[in-house]
């Protein structure tokens, strides 16, 4: 683990709208994000004084890039997917006393205005979670191929969970930390978005969708999850929901 000590003027951060941004614990998965990983950390690092990125088995500097943008680090040690690293973060976070704990991709799809949006509307509105929608929101050079695909996992999440969402598989989230100790995913790959969504529906969590905006860029879309590999989640979460 990488821990080091916050520079004296990222402490006590509050955003425009006066929340106590201290309270917010950003958890980053990341695997093999050497080359985006730090321009990620730092944007974040101008609001937030709590950033966990969790490096999941990568064979780069992934981990050492994070660590010097000014992150805590956390490793595993092979390779276990973005669920178990969610994971990870999100226990550390509860272990750090974190009041509010949000997820954002580590690859620079996701803006941190964004997320300042969303912690507004959760605090704001007393809901236990909120969603970043693509859809809602402005989705920047997504491919037709892509949008097929996560348009297939909304409606297979509409049909599994009972929720009206318009996105199923975005990695932006805002939660309390109430939430987040009842959100316990058993998917340990990208399966474990959809099935997020279903425990938000079965334990009626208060959740909103906002709008936010996705950049896809040509490093994301090659590093992104391919047709083939959203084929999988639905097979992943079609076997899990016919298990329960």
């Amino acid at each position: 683990m990488c821990d080091r000590a916050l520079p004296p003027f990222r402490s006590a951060v509050s955003s425009t709208s006066g929340i106590n941004l201290d309270e917010v614990y950003v958890v980053v998965p990341a695997y093999r994000e050497a080359g985006v990983v730090a321009g990620t950390v730092g944007a974040l690092a101008r609001r937030f004084p709590h950033i966990v990125v969790v490096d999941d088995g990568s064979p780069d500097a992934t981990a050492a890039r994070a660590c010097q943008a000014g992150a805590v680090v956390l490793r595993h040690p092979f390779n276990l997917g973005q669920g178990a690293a969610l994971q990870t973060g999100i226990a550390y976070a509860l272990e750090q006393g974190a009041h509010y704990v949000a997820t954002f991709d580590a690859d620079g799809q996701h803006a941190v205005a964004d997320l300042e949006k969303m912690l507004e509307a959760l605090i704001g509105n007393r809901l236990d979670v909120v969603l970043g929608s693509r859809f809602l929101g402005q989705p920047e050079g997504l491919p037709r191929v892509r949008l097929m695909a996560l348009k297939t996992a909304v409606l297979f999440t509409k049909a599994t969970s009972g929720l009206q969402l318009t996105d199923a598989h975005n990695g932006l989230r805002a939660m309390t930390a109430e939430a987040a100790r009842k959100l316990e995913s058993t998917q340990d790959r990208m399966a474990h978005a959809s099935e997020i969504i279903n425990q938000i529906g079965r334990l009626e969590l208060r959740y909103r969708e906002v709008p936010v905006t996705i950049r896809y860029s040509e490093y994301s879309l090659r590093k992104g999850q391919k047709v083939r590999g959203s084929v999988g989640i639905l097979v992943d979460l079609l076997v899990g929901w016919l298990s329960r």
